[in-house]
């Protein structure tokens, strides 16, 4: 794949793959690529909560039995 840029670009990404230690600008445009994929996995998972339906209140209690149910798993 090929990818052509202005010169202003360029030079961006030239800066970003010297100044943050890529080995080279295809380095750095994977790890924009990779945090795009989270981005868009992340704003599915939000709206997917958003449209759900609500639950019971999380209290104090919720949290206590949580941490205590961690605890037995860590144990046993």
């Amino acid at each position: 794949m090929n990818i052509s840029l202005p010169e202003t670009l360029k030079s961006f990404v030239d800066e970003q793959v010297a100044g943050r230690g890529y080995g080279t600008s295809s380095e750095y445009v994977r790890e924009l690529i990779r945090d795009d994929q989270d981005r868009q996995q992340l704003r599915g998972l939000m709206l997917a909560g958003a449209s759900s339906a609500p639950t019971k209140a999380v209290d104090e209690a919720y949290f206590d039995d949580l941490r205590q149910r961690v605890r037995q798993r860590a144990v046993g």
